[in-house]
């Protein structure tokens, strides 16, 4: 089985091609941070014209790194939501008509569970294991029992995490994308000077909040001497926002893994995935909880956890194999939970 993978659900145009055995040929990815860093986030409507400009040229680059025709693709997948609707409505339409020319399936693929399935890529993972998806735009803590098969734990209330960074970032001058330069930043700095809040942290349940830790990381910036930041005053300040948020998301889990053991006791993954899950100060704050719960983490390499074309084309793959096929008159999706059963938390409004 051959399958070539397209994801167009934000700011990054991607496409792959692996087999079924998850051999990957091919993995491009066209980000476009440069295009959307002077507006400091991402503008779908620019996003949207960039995927339609390139998605022809990126699917073509993994076709040929691949070495292979279109003849040869068994499937094509793309991701059909949740994302930039103009975004995703590039992709899918770009797989339709690769896979109505060729007279293959097509697979529309949940954005979410692109990422939730990557560790069984890269890390060989059984269900059951407990995900902790992370990213720009969603936080959450699912039980993953088999595609297509998720059980929400907890979710934010108000912002993801990702955006949590990206925010604080602009407030210290970093610029966009916020992970990379405030995990930059921390290394020379005191995670101790900023007395900032730890959000949820110790209340029952799994639910995330940031929207407060945001604030407070803009008070203690106005609460300083008047004038540009200093040096020492941003590095001290990522430190500090970065320990808070490793914290809190550490502890959240924790009470996760504890649930997820009473459901599945059979599990022995905690599986992160996202781009914030490339953050390594977070990645040593999981490992050291998820050896005190008796489990391994596992997280994909940091070039598949940011968006990608492998993601989507291996949940396409997983699909296929559980006889998951859609038809062409599928239409893209802005919103699409995994869990679509599960309660709106208290002030999540469209965060759920």
């Amino acid at each position: 089985m051959i399958v070539l993978g397209i994801e167009t659900s934000c700011d990054e145009t991607a496409a792959a091609v692996i087999t079924g055995d998850g051999e990957i040929l091919s993995n491009v990815v066209l980000s476009q941070i440069d295009v959307h860093r002077p507006y400091g986030g991402i503008v779908p409507e620019v996003a949207a014209r960039a995927h339609l400009e390139f998605a022809d040229l990126v699917v073509k680059q993994a076709m040929d790194e691949a070495g292979l025709g279109f003849d040869q693709l068994d499937a094509v997948a793309a991701t059909g939501g949740p994302g930039l609707i103009g975004g995703v409505i590039v992709g899918v339409m770009t797989a339709k008509a690769i896979a109505a020319s060729q007279g293959i399936p097509f697979v529309a693929v949940n954005h979410l569970e692109g990422h939730a399935l990557t560790a069984r890529l890269t890390d060989d993972v059984a269900f059951p294991y407990l995900l902790l998806l992370v990213s720009g735009g969603h936080s959450q803590l699912l039980i993953v029992r088999g595609v297509g098969d998720y059980t929400r734990l907890g979710t934010t209330i108000d912002d993801a995490v990702g955006e949590a960074f990206d925010k604080t970032a602009k407030m210290l001058g970093l610029g966009y994308p916020g992970g990379p330069p405030i995990e930059a930043a921390a290394a020379k700095g005191d995670a101790t000077r900023f007395a900032l809040p730890r959000p949820m942290r110790g209340k029952p349940g799994c639910h995330f909040s940031f929207s407060g830790l945001k604030a407070a990381v803009k008070r203690a910036i106005d609460a300083l001497p008047p004038g540009a930041l200093l040096d020492q005053d941003v590095f001290d300040m990522a430190a500090s926002f970065q320990a808070a948020v490793a914290d809190v998301i550490g502890e959240r889990t924790q009470r996760a893994l504890q649930e997820f053991k009473k459901q599945c006791p059979d599990g022995d993954s905690l599986v992160v995935a996202g781009g914030v899950a490339a953050n390594t100060a977070l990645r040593a704050r999981l490992d050291e909880v998820a050896q005190q719960e008796g489990l391994r983490l596992a997280a994909p390499p940091l070039q598949l956890c940011t968006d990608n074309g492998a993601m989507i084309a291996w949940a396409g793959i997983e699909r296929l194999k559980a006889g998951d096929v859609d038809g062409l008159d599928f239409a893209p999706r802005p919103r699409w939970p995994l869990d679509p059963d599960a309660p709106k938390a208290a002030g999540a409004g469209v965060k759920a």
